[in-house]
């Protein structure tokens, strides 16, 4: 006896038969149709399509066993990426008939199992494309949670369907770890569910996770671990606990990481970036702000998203690897620096730091208030007096452009302002042209209260950009936080010269008055002139071809640590001043 050909009509999955359920969607077409017409010729439609529709799907539902989620899989899928057709029809036909469905999340039961009714976020970043409405079927008992594998997850790279590269309702493969777009019969995920037969997908706003090509919710707490890494949480009762945590926490190669002192990726010449996120996160507010996102919902600036994720990635304590790559933060650094720092391309930690710090300011600043979280932490005040020789003035023009106050005093217009500032630059000794008996050249040594003198408001620096000048500068209110850049890099008309100058500083207590005449506070006020170092930027090598690394400060134990991108290893206060440190931060003893 010849075996029939299998045909659309015979074929049977799992012993449920497609032909019903086809008929069934044809028939509640058709009513839809019907009831359409009806309304647009007499205006009147005793029930809606949609009615129509829930009690259509009801009675097949009661009559037949439970329908598979997708159709003839040996029907080709098309490279479209919106979910069922079918459903945007049924979208639009409800829409049409005026029938709101409720609130999203709303439950119904069907078969014994939870039914939700959602919008699918297929709109994302301005891109309104119709939201979805349908019936998903939440189910807590998957038999495909065994397969979940946690080893192969990285949420730290961008959000793009590894086929299509769209960043439009992207789902995670919960078994190999790939992204893929969408989950309708036509996406990228129902295809990689029949051919890999991977089935838990995740998705990566939202983070519900799906069984395809089953099409059901599934609803189990055992993947809240995922989601607490996908988008890490912290409570105001935890991050107010954070510094006193001594714990250590594991990843799931079994090795051990401390929250907060993780590792970062060098992605390619970025290790300017990492020492610089690494040295941010040891300012307690601000780290405290970005932790929690409700402090900055209503900025739309993605690189102020990107940080403050990539904070709350640093100090999550259960994350699945003991280090964190800041692929999403450089991707937004380059869009917002129009690639002025990019991957790829070694730059200036300084720099980096002045640049983030302003445009993260430029972002959060209300309309109200000329203000930040940046600002409170880091913005001091400065008197500059800047005298400038008369012979120095080519144009009246210049000279009452310039002018600020000024005064004439013989030869020379005397000009005091007031100006803020984020971080001190401070101006170090040049190095020694020849060398000893010994054929070594002398490293020459400079305690840091010496070049603090330059903010006494009596020494004066000589300036020659952009008029040739003698400036006096002051101190007249000192920041939470001051930062310090000792520059060390001149450049030329032929190369780059770093001046090897080593620094030394006071690891804690950090006297400024005694260097910097400060003014006098309120009555009501202390003087809080003291200052202890919690970060230290540090170049080996030449120039052009050097690294940075820094030491950071553990404030739960008071432990010292070096970081140098993956490495991280504890280290002795003493072996932090024995270096050619180029920035530090240091914060006000309270």
């Amino acid at each position: 006896m010849q075996t029939p050909s299998p045909t659309r009509n015979s074929l049977r999955f799992t012993g449920h038969e497609l032909p019903q359920r086809e008929t069934q969607v044809k028939f509640g077409k058709e009513e839809l149709k019907k009831m359409t017409e009806k309304r647009e010729n007499d205006g009147s439609v005793k029930e809606d399509g949609y009615s129509k529709r829930l009690r259509v799907v009801a009675e097949g539902s009661s009559t037949s066993p439970t329908r598979l989620g997708f159709e003839n899989p040996l029907l080709p899928l098309a490279n479209t990426y919106s979910d069922d057709e079918e459903d945007e029809e049924y979208d639009g036909r409800r829409k049409q008939h005026g029938v709101r469905g409720g609130n999203n999340g709303s439950r119904m039961e069907r078969n014994g199992h939870n039914v939700e009714e959602e919008e699918d976020d297929d709109d994302d970043e301005g891109h309104d494309q119709g939201k979805q409405c349908r019936l998903i079927e939440v189910r807590r008992d998957c038999p495909y949670l065994d397969t979940v594998n946690r080893q192969v997850l990285d949420f730290d790279f961008e959000k793009f369907c590894s086929v299509s590269l769209s960043n439009l309702n992207v789902y995670a493969c919960l078994v190999c770890g790939k992204y893929y777009q969408g989950r309708g019969q036509k996406s990228h995920a129902y295809t990689h569910s029949l051919e890999a037969g991977h089935h838990i997908y995740i998705n990566l706003r939202t983070e519900k996770v799906y069984c395809l090509p089953d099409g059901y919710e599934i609803s189990d707490t055992s993947l809240d671990d995922i989601r607490h890494v996908l988008n890490p949480r912290f409570t105001k009762e935890q991050v107010e606990q954070i510094d006193k945590n001594k714990m250590w926490s594991r990843a799931l190669d079994g090795s051990d990481y401390l929250p907060g002192m993780v590792g970062l990726n060098n992605i390619k010449e970025t290790d300017f970036v990492n020492v610089t996120i690494q040295s941010l996160m040891r300012v307690t507010p601000l780290r405290n702000f970005f932790l929690i996102p409700e402090n900055y919902q209503h900025c739309k600036s993605p690189l102020v998203h990107r940080f403050g994720e990539l904070t709350r990635k640093i100090w999550h304590a259960r994350n699945f690897k003991g280090q964190v790559s800041p692929h999403e933060f450089l991707q937004a650094v380059m869009k917002a620096s129009k690639k002025r720092f990019r991957i790829g391309a070694q730059s200036n930690p300084v720099e980096f730091m002045s640049w983030l710090l302003n445009t993260l300011h430029t972002d959060l600043r209300s309309a109200k208030k000329n203000t930040s979280i940046i600002y409170e932490c880091f913005q001091g005040q400065l008197e500059v007096v800047k005298e400038i020789p008369k012979n120095a003035m080519t144009e009246k023009k210049e000279i009452g452009d310039d002018q600020n106050g000024g005064s004439e005093h013989g030869n020379t217009i005397k000009e005091t302002s007031k100006m803020p500032f984020l971080m001190l630059g401070l101006d170090l000794p040049p190095p020694p042209l020849f060398k000893d008996v010994m054929e070594k050249n002398i490293i020459p040594q400079v305690p840091l209260f010496n070049i603090l003198k330059k903010f006494d408001g009596e020494t004066v620096t000589e300036v020659v950009r952009p008029l040739v000048a003698r400036m006096r500068y002051r101190v007249t209110r000192l920041p939470q936080y001051i930062i310090l850049h000792m520059r060390r890099f001149t450049k030329n008309n032929f190369f780059v010269e770093k001046n090897p100058t080593l620094v030394n500083f006071p690891v804690k207590n950090l006297e400024l008055k005694d260097y910097i005449p400060l003014p006098t506070p309120k009555e009501n006020e202390r003087l809080r002139s003291k200052y202890d170092l919690i970060a230290n930027i540090v170049h080996d090598g030449k120039p052009e071809e050097g690294f940075y690394r820094v030491f950071v400060q553990r404030k739960s134990e008071e432990l010292w640590y070096e970081m140098q991108d993956l490495h991280v290893s504890e280290t002795l206060p003493q072996m932090v001043a024995l270096s050619e440190t180029y920035m530090q931060i240091y914060e006000q003893q309270q």
